[in-house]
């Protein structure tokens, strides 16, 4: 079920008669393309991005896969949602360590005999796809890249609007809050929150109130991933219609990415 945004935040626009001009959607009517990231590692992040890109009937890209028991992310997804190729667009990196990307690069030039090489900005550019795109980030907002960059300034860069995926239970207070306070101070949009696991009596009351930006969803565990799964979960949630809402929202607001001025 989504939240409503907390006090003090503006009001979810009306449909705009005609196109807008932002860096986040050049048209109003222009298919959603966004970033989901988490608030820890295993919170659920690739369930989530299986439903948005069932649901928005997107692409798929997983920039940075770190791990590669059951074959990454992107397999998963493959095995869920049975999509056809093209919609699954391969990995700038797939590194066998189940490790963080700075990390994982190393070891994958260590093993090879070399010196490990960092990974790349220049490989991380945007695919160019037709339709709605959802990009899948490796672990939380402050996991380095390498040495010398973080994964947020990478999101940063692409300049498309987070979804913020967490946990719902003990722990999720800081870690949310922390994660929703960096995405601000470097003026990342944020489409809004979802969170992921058993009902909590509490907790998306809370994250509402002191979050900032929307609670869209809350999602119960599955006993079972698959697209006849996700399609229901899709439907329940009301998921769909708090993207558009908060979509349209972001484009009624400047642009808070200095990155675009």
């Amino acid at each position: 079920m989504g939240g409503a945004a907390p006090a003090g935040t503006q009001t979810l626009s009306q449909p705009p008669t005609t196109p807008l001009s932002h860096p986040l959607s050049p048209q109003e009517n222009q298919p959603l393309r966004l970033v989901v990231c988490g608030t820890d590692t295993d919170v659920g992040k690739t369930v989530v991005s299986a439903l948005l890109v069932q649901g928005l009937s997107a692409s798929y890209w997983k920039p940075v896969q770190c791990g590669l028991d059951g074959g990454g992310d992107c397999d998963r997804l493959r095995e869920w949602l049975q999509l056809p190729e093209p919609r699954l667009l391969p990995e700038a990196y797939r590194l066998a360590a189940p490790v963080s990307p700075h990390w994982a690069a190393e070891l994958e030039g260590a093993r090879a005999g070399v010196t490990g090489g960092p990974i790349e900005p220049s490989r991380l550019a945007l695919p160019a796809v037709a339709g709605a795109l959802v990009v899948e980030c490796a672990g939380g907002l402050l996991v380095p890249l390498r040495r010398d960059r973080l994964q947020i300034e990478q999101i940063q860069v692409w300049g498309l609007p987070v979804l913020l995926v967490a946990r719902s239970g003990l722990g999720t207070l800081n870690h949310t809050l922390l994660s929703l306070e960096a995405l601000a101070q470097r003026r990342i949009p944020v489409l809004g929150l979802v969170l992921n696991g058993p009902p909590h009596a509490d907790n998306p009351r809370t994250l509402a109130a002191l979050g900032g930006v929307p609670l869209l969803a809350c999602l119960p565990p599955l006993a079972a991933i698959n697209r006849q799964s996700l399609a229901a979960l899709w439907q329940t949630s009301g998921l769909g219609d708090a993207l558009v809402a908060a979509a349209r929202d972001l484009l009624s607001q400047p642009d808070p990415n200095p990155m675009h001025r």
